[in-house]
């Protein structure tokens, strides 16, 4: 369960994706439905504020998208910091619990019977809940659910506000796909996953190791065939991902381990699984090639022949 968690956290493109095709009702050739709330309440002001910049301040629309993304990602950074220190202080506890889930997961992986499935799986749960401590690392879906509206009406923003199709940003055309928006894209969040990984357990990495490829092929598949537009905001988002992920795992987290560490130390976890005499740890090759050689008093298969002589 760990490993999704760490997925879902890191990453979180898939939601994303489907997201942004579901928070907006669009009309059958995708354009966004004007009636629909999101697009009242969060695209259409997205949308004139964008507008304003460009015909007030004689800003580019490149700009305008830049400075839209990052005042919308700056006032829900709070949030995502929020969720984030309430993930690290769960998983960091985990790791004091460590002990007693491998305990827990040896009686399941020994249990014959429904029953005593069952029970070990009832002992895992105990184990979280007598600890104060989340199963899901303290991945909540409320923060997702209100950032995922917000991150869809800024990407129908970036792809339908009037004079965006139209326009260039630095001699690229925002209208149509761009390669070189695609690889900084790509990059970028090439980068924030490579920060996730700071200061975490060199075993963890591994796990990571598919979300760290997997992520920024995801965006560089969506922005493929995505106007420049589209990617350029995704570019923003990239490079605002990296700023938080420095924040929180960089700054943060090192400050969160010793936290827990001291507040582990003055209260332990509660002892609530112990060692089942019928659960036993699976034994090395060594240990079952020495008691296969050796007789219970010692002496090995041989030892008798060798006294004849």
């Amino acid at each position: 369960m760990s490993k999704m968690n760490k997925w879902l956290l890191s990453s979180g493109l898939f939601g994303l994706l489907l997201a942004l095709s579901g928070c907006v009702s669009t009309n059958a050739d995708g354009t966004p439905k004007e009636t629909g709330m999101i697009y009242r309440f969060l695209v259409k002001p997205l949308g004139d504020m964008i507008t304003m910049l460009v015909e007030n301040f004689n800003w580019s629309y490149g700009w305008a998208i830049i400075a839209v993304t990052i005042v919308v990602r700056v006032i829900i950074l709070p949030l995502g910091i929020h969720q984030s220190r309430k993930t690290m202080v769960q998983s960091e506890k985990m790791q004091f619990l460590k002990p007693q889930v491998d305990i827990a997961q040896a009686n399941l992986k020994k249990a014959t019977t429904r029953e005593e499935q069952m029970q070990a799986q009832a002992e895992m749960q105990k184990i979280y809940s007598e600890n104060n401590v989340s199963m899901f690392g303290g991945i909540g879906c409320l923060p997702l659910l209100i950032q995922m509206p917000i991150f869809s009406a800024l990407y129908f923003t970036a792809r339908y506000t009037q004079g965006i199709q139209n326009s260039e940003f630095f001699g690229v055309s925002l209208g149509d796909p761009s390669i070189l928006f695609v690889a900084i894209a790509g990059l970028s969040y090439l980068a924030q996953g490579y920060i996730s990984t700071i200061g975490i357990p060199e075993e963890q990495k591994k796990t990571m190791k598919t979300m760290l490829i997997v992520s920024p092929l995801m965006i560089v598949f969506m922005s493929m065939s995505a106007p420049a537009g589209v990617t350029l905001y995704w570019v923003v988002g990239g490079v605002f991902s990296c700023i938080q992920t420095f924040i929180t795992n960089v700054i943060m987290k090192p400050k969160i381990r010793a936290q827990v560490e001291a507040e582990m130390k003055a209260n332990p976890p509660k002892t609530v699984v112990t060692p089942r005499k019928d659960v036993t740890p699976e034994k090395t090759e060594a240990v079952k090639k020495a008691l296969n050689t050796t007789k219970p008093n010692g002496k090995g298969r041989n030892a008798g022949k060798q006294q004849r002589k």
